[in-house]
């Protein structure tokens, strides 16, 4: 139908292009939904050859006429809809013309190294796997649907009879729905605000932004830089299947049936799940229950990330350090420690025969010497090196006015802002950087129930937590800590620690972290006001509210245009804004 729909709206002289621009904007996604992936790759032959498709004048004079938006979408559309023309002249074997390209396209991804060669020659067995199931009718007889080109969609009934008894409280469901909505909308705003402050950031200086990789552009386990493939594809399955659990749950509260669960799968991977609501019921459902509806997933996926924050702190809880003792991360060039060849994440134990547990130890014995003090310092190397060995280092202590004078390099400010920090000429420094205890891996996963904060102390981490933490896997490289800091770890002395041991804790704490993180990821990406996002729905079915409120006498159809109006221009508006950060930098 949205095939049909955008065949004889592209054809229309644009009278009124504010409308024109909703319509064609909202029918792009409503196109891309059916559509197959393959056509995309049809779009470069349409740069080089624009007259192999007979609809090519009227998509160009449809896309002169329209302003900025509407020029956005159809753009898509010529790509698309002129590759269906190409592909429907040239496709003659049982092999199509746009699976050829979508193999090539598969081949330069990874020829250019998007893909490694393991997982691009695993992907194009797997097209032509299922290509050769559907043509065979094996998907139909499985109840599974190619979409998208290389993407399979399992369906199941499965779940039904579940969501239906969890769903019974529908009083409960009905207020978690209302308060779901708030929380969305808040979330919302504040990733809108990020969004807009990268934009403007990269718009003012593009030089100075870091070019995005093509393969962290999108979050795909074993190909993005900084995601591994084992525990985040697990994760991913848990936090999409909750997601669309959660959008399934809010629809049987509201009378809603559900068709089927399932999920999509490239290969291995699952990248997606989804639910399919009775189209009818959710046609005629209210506005205000559609709303509380596509809030429900990415509310879910919070809650979801709150719980898993304490899980993960109970379970490093049983991770404690091999040996008491504290570890630079870096040596400070041309001081004692550096001269007298300490290295970073060695572990220091003793100082001059007194046991060092803790920052503050170090720091209470180094405030007892002066510049100029020998000290012997007792210190191993790291585990991840191989067997641990042990050694004494004899260290001149420098003066830490005269260290940090240098790096004022002469700014009368700055010196003075050391002064008032009570450094004084003569005082000890040893010349490390970024001191840490043995076991503070993971004791940073531990604070939202540590006993040593208090109560607000403890809520305001566990508020923070997913925040404090999006940033790790990109700053280890995929890991959940820092490798040199993880070989500190072994079993705490509780039964169960002791009886699961040291790689079983680790496992489930890496676990639960890549839960956390895409849970989290999941739950606030899909808040992007931009259709086909459950935001952008959000959006939508809130504007018909307003407007439905602002003009009670309105016919319905115009209230109807109205919320499109509003969700076509605020996902322009979004995805112009999500663009500027990727693609800006690019060109300076």
């Amino acid at each position: 139908m949205a095939r049909e729909d955008l065949s004889q709206l592209l054809r229309k002289f644009p009278i009124n292009p504010v409308q024109y621009n909703s319509d064609i904007f909202n029918l792009t996604f409503r196109y891309l939904q059916i559509d197959t992936v393959e056509t995309g790759f049809y779009g470069l032959i349409l740069l080089f050859y624009p007259d192999n498709s007979p609809a090519f004048p009227a998509y160009i004079r449809c896309h002169c006429t329209s302003v900025v938006g509407g020029c956005f979408s159809v753009l898509v559309i010529v790509t698309f809809e002129a590759g269906r023309h190409i592909g429907r002249t040239m496709e003659e074997g049982s092999l199509g013309f746009n699976q050829i390209l979508m193999i090539a396209g598969l081949v330069l991804l990874t020829v250019n190294g998007l893909l490694s060669l393991p997982l691009g020659s695993f992907l194009i067995l797997w097209y032509i796997s299922i290509l050769f199931l559907d043509r065979n009718g094996y998907l139909e007889r499985w109840n599974c649907t190619r979409v998208l080109g290389i993407i399979l969609m399992i369906r199941t009934n499965k779940g039904k009879d579940a969501a239906d008894f969890i769903a019974r409280p529908r009083r409960f469901w009905r207020i978690f729905g209302e308060a779901s909505i708030w929380l969305c909308f808040a979330v919302m705003l504040f990733l809108i605000f990020g969004i807009a402050a990268s934009a403007i950031s990269t718009a003012v200086e593009p030089a100075r932004q870091e070019v995005l990789p093509a393969t962290d552009i999108l979050f795909i386990p074993g190909v993005t830089s900084f995601v591994p493939i084992f525990w985040p594809i697990l994760a991913l399955i848990v936090a999409v299947v909750v997601h669309e659990y959660g959008h399934g749950l809010m629809a049987r509260a509201h009378g809603m049936r559900i068709r089927s669960f399932g999920v999509l799968m490239a290969g291995i991977i699952p990248v997606g799940a989804f639910y399919e609501p009775d189209q009818e019921e959710m046609r005629i459902a209210p506005q205000r229950d559609r709303l509380r509806m596509f809030a429900a997933g990415p509310s879910v996926n919070i809650v979801m990330t709150y719980f898993v924050v304490i899980l993960l702190a109970v379970v490093s809880s049983g991770l404690t350090a091999k040996q008491d003792g504290v570890y630079a991360v870096g040596i400070v060039e041309g001081s004692g420690a550096d001269e007298a060849g300490l290295l970073p994440y060695e572990l220091i134990s003793e100082i001059d025969g007194v046991s060092i547990a803790t920052g503050d130890d170090l720091t209470r014995i180094l405030n007892q010497h002066d510049s100029g003090d020998l000290i012997t310092m007792l210190v191993s190397s790291n585990p991840i090196h191989g067997d641990v060995v042990f050694r004494e280092v004899d260290v001149t202590l420098t003066d830490k006015k005269s260290y940090y004078y240098q790096l004022c390099d002469g700014d009368s400010q700055c010196e003075s802002n050391v002064d008032g920090a009570g450094i004084e000429e003569g005082d000890a420094f040893l010349g490390v950087i970024g001191i840490r205890s043995a076991d503070s891996a993971a004791r940073v996963y531990g604070l939202p129930i540590s006993e040593d904060l208090s109560f607000s102390e403890r809520f305001v981490q566990t508020a923070f937590s997913p925040l404090l933490f999006s940033g790790v896997p990109i700053q280890n490289q995929g890991q959940t800590m820092v490798l040199e800091e993880r070989a500190f770890l072994g079993a705490g002395t509780g039964i169960l620690p002791s009886l699961l041991g040291i790689d079983v804790i680790l496992g489930l704490f890496d676990f639960l972290f890549w839960i956390m993180w895409i849970s989290f990821l999941l739950g606030v990406a899909n808040l992007i006001p931009l259709i086909p996002f459950d935001g952008g729905h959000m959006v939508r079915n809130a504007g018909h509210i307003i407007a439905k409120r602002i003009l009670p006498k309105s016919n319905p159809l115009k209230i109807e245009r109205i919320a499109d109006q509003i969700s076509g221009y605020s996902s322009l508006f979004v995805l112009a804004l999500v663009l500027i950060p990727i693609l800006l930098p690019r060109f300076f």
